[in-house]
């Protein structure tokens, strides 16, 4: 990877409040021109775009609040790893400041600067784990010791994790969170369907631990020639976080790392498979004058009746002008919600394969037209389902090591949640 020339932080009209310079080829004044021309042109959709090419230096950026941050190279630069790394700068910077807004910056630029000279080095991405960071780069003044050295974690091949951890209980908790992505047209058809999966782990381990997580990917169980009994997975857009070694993953497919301390997004992925929709809601609008409309809706779990649904909220659009709705329910519980122009149905607990029955009365003006009433806003479904997986992924073993011997205590759940799904009236 080319390395960049310069960082610059911008306020929202493009003028520089902070830079740092690893290469002294791009001026602040080239960079402030730019983007100038750029925030000027932003009404043109080419212009969008977070990577620009301007008198031979390429430009990547991202905004956030009120400030732009940008890096600035006359090299073919990797513009996807700098992308990546700006992402991880507002990270940091965020868990410095709490809020990341011109304001915190020009508050605190001494360890801006200080932050900015750690995080790049000659235009290298180096470290931009702000746990790390912290032990070493303090915001208080009087915290810090005249003979202060940096932490091993900075020296040592393991940037993410630091020497001397200790624990008197040594647990891991691996979380298994998918998100269902749906989209369902008014006869029924899915029109979008897709699965994004995260493993979320929190570590409290002492040491150096070395850990091995076995999945039931299918790459890996056909060339171990694994028993058919465990359901095999294909996965899409696998992301790892950088503890993960790569190349041992494209080798054998093993899951092997060296956990940071704390919280993590260790994988993440995508499956585009059609699935079968796990929440099924039907409505019916019915007119019985220009001024009362009958709403009936049948909602139905699909999933096996050993998992419940829960925290299940049905969103259902009404007239915009609709007034004093009376409403019966099979379970839950219904309120007008009229910012939003819906009624809210929610059900705390939905066993697997149960139907539910909603029936709404509400009155209209004489005045408003019939189009109003047929309006398509979709319905839109929010729920959890723990201990169940859409796309039947599973954690077959998740072994830890560490040269001290100990036992770990490994806790593993599952849990399904819904993202943007939407069913569409008929």
């Amino acid at each position: 990877m080319a390395a960049t020339s310069a960082l610059f932080v911008l306020d929202i009209k493009g003028r520089c409040l902070i830079s740092r310079d690893y290469r002294g080829n791009v001026s602040t004044a080239e960079v402030e021109r730019f983007f100038s021309k750029h925030l000027e042109k932003e009404g043109d959709m080419e212009s969008h775009g977070p990577i620009c090419y301007d008198n031979g230096v390429s430009y990547v950026f991202i905004q956030h609040s009120n400030v732009y941050i940008l890096t600035a190279s006359r090299q073919n630069s990797n513009a996807a790893t700098l992308l990546v790394f700006l992402h991880r700068v507002v990270g940091v910077l965020k868990h410095y400041f709490e809020k990341l807004e011109e304001e915190s910056l020009k508050d605190n630029f001494v360890v801006v600067y200080e932050l900015l000279d750690e995080i790049m080095d000659f235009g290298y991405p180096q470290y931009t784990e702000a746990k790390i960071l912290s032990e070493f780069i303090k915001t208080d003044a009087y915290r810090m010791e005249a003979s202060q050295k940096p932490p091993m974690a900075v020296t040592n091949a393991v940037s993410w994790r630091s020497e001397g951890i200790l624990y008197r209980t040594n647990e891991v908790f691996l979380d298994v969170v998918e998100k269902v992505n749906l989209l369902v047209n008014s006869n029924g058809q899915i029109i979008r369907s897709e699965v994004n999966g995260a493993l979320k782990m929190q570590t409290r381990l002492s040491g150096m631990p070395e850990c091995k997580l076995g999945l039931n990917d299918r790459v890996l169980m056909e060339s171990q020639n694994q028993s058919s009994r465990v359901k095999a997975i294909d996965l899409e857009d696998i992301k790892f976080h950088q503890c993960v070694r790569l190349a041992r993953f494209e080798n054998d497919r093993t899951i092997s790392f060296i956990p940071p301390d704390g919280m993590f997004d260790l994988m993440t992925y995508r499956l585009s498979t059609q699935i079968k929709p796990l929440v099924w809601v039907e409505a019916r609008v019915e007119r019985h004058s220009r001024s009362r409309v009958e709403m009936l809706v049948k909602a139905r779990s699909q999933f096996k009746e050993r998992s419940t649904a829960t925290s299940v909220t049905i969103e259902l659009p009404l007239p915009p002008d609709a007034t004093s709705p009376t409403v019966k329910t099979s379970v839950g519980f219904a309120k007008y919600a009229p910012e939003k122009d819906a009624l809210l149905w929610t059900i705390k607990s939905f066993p697997g394969n149960k139907e539910f029955m909603l029936k709404a009365e509400f009155k209209l003006p004489s005045v408003l037209s019939e189009d109003a009433v047929d309006r398509k806003a979709p319905i839109c479904v929010q729920f959890e389902i723990p201990y169940f997986t859409v796309s039947g992924m599973q954690i077959r073993y998740l072994k830890i090591i560490e040269k001290s011997g100990y036992q770990a205590l490994p806790w593993v759940r599952y849990i399904t949640i819904a993202g943007d799904y939407e069913l569409r009236l008929s």
